[in-house]
């Protein structure tokens, strides 16, 4: 599933592969803004199922914190 989180984050950053790995931070990522962040949230829950209350998903500040509100960690 951490995979299928990475590659999804990925493809809405349009970012090559292997940009992001679990110990990126979202400040580290130029293409990772506000508007992104919420595109992100929203394919998580729509293409993988995986919820992360909004209250929650705006105080993420790197892969780590995300996966483990996923469930991944």
């Amino acid at each position: 599933m951490k995979e299928k989180i990475i590659k999804l984050i990925e493809d809405v950053l349009k970012v090559p592969a292997g940009t992001i790995t679990e110990d990126t931070m979202i400040e580290d990522v130029e293409q990772w803004d506000s508007l992104a962040h919420v595109m992100i949230i929203g394919q998580l829950e729509e293409e993988l199922g995986v919820s992360i209350p909004l209250d929650e998903a705006i105080d993420l500040k790197g892969m780590r914190e995300l996966l483990e509100k996923a469930g991944c960690e």
